[in-house]
């Protein structure tokens, strides 16, 4: 294991992407670093780059400028440690729940013990569900099926993009509270994409604005205080919601 500060860093990041005639910068310089067990948002305006910043910190896209390191090496490409959970889950509808949590693993041929499957599937309250279909689950239950076949493969970092976009608000913030205590017991490190201000401050230890107009990092709001699920009922929250509110505002 690389030094905590070592874990995730970028330098000077860029992305371009040719259209036509006409070269299109998503991003510019991006700078950060994630310590192991830390936990990152990143918020922003549509169309800001987020994603994009999101697929080259899992390796999936490399970047036109800069570097990506993970655990002190160049990223080039996908690893293993490294789990990407998307907004629409990834799941595939043609396979059950249970083959569904299975398929990652299987596919990087690591066996999983019936134990270690029955311990992921009870952290996240979804027993008795490996014979439906994605189809016959609710939205807060396939976002629990994508979020166990991630931390099966026990990542270091896990990668989530506007993970609970399409869910109604009870549910939203009941996984919001899921994953944070998922966090709390296991080693691990994680990044949230989202365009939700309340979700970006209960989740993010650091806020990350990307500004559409420079194309690289706006601002960074340090949130420390969060970690627990009583943060959300406390006036610093809100005090902390309204103050990103305004700074994305500048940005918009």
């Amino acid at each position: 294991m690389a030094s905590s500060g070592e874990f995730l860093v970028t330098r000077g990041l860029g992305k371009t992407f040719q259209d036509e005639n006409r070269t299109k910068t998503v991003l510019s310089g991006i700078d950060l670093e994630l310590s192991f067990r830390d936990c990152l948002a990143i918020v922003g305006p549509s169309g800001c780059g987020k994603t994009t910043l999101l697929l080259a910190l899992a390796g999936l896209l490399p970047p036109t400028t800069g570097t990506v390191a993970f655990q002190g090496h160049p990223l080039s490409a996908p690893e293993r440690k490294i789990a990407l959970v998307l907004q629409h889950y990834g799941l595939f509808p043609w396979k059950t729940a249970g083959a569904n949590i299975a398929l990652g693993a299987r596919l990087q041929g690591i066996e999983i013990s019936a134990k270690k499957l029955a311990s992921v599937k009870k952290e996240l309250d979804i027993e008795g569900l490996d014979h439906l279909y994605p189809a016959q689950l609710s939205g807060g239950q396939r976002q629990r099926v994508a979020l166990a076949r991630a931390l099966l493969l026990s990542p270091l970092l896990l990668l989530l993009d506007e993970p609970f976009a399409a869910i109604d608000t009870v549910t939203r913030e009941r996984l919001q509270n899921n994953l944070l205590a998922v966090f709390s017991q296991r080693k691990f490190s994680f990044v949230i994409v989202t365009h939700n201000i309340e979700e970006a401050v209960f989740l993010g230890r650091r806020i990350i604005v990307l500004d559409n107009k420079n194309h690289g990092i706006g601002a960074v709001v340090e949130n420390p205080e969060m970690g627990s699920i009583e943060y959300r009922g406390k006036p610093l929250f809100f005090e902390r919601t309204t103050a990103l509110r305004n700074i994305l505002e500048e940005f918009e």
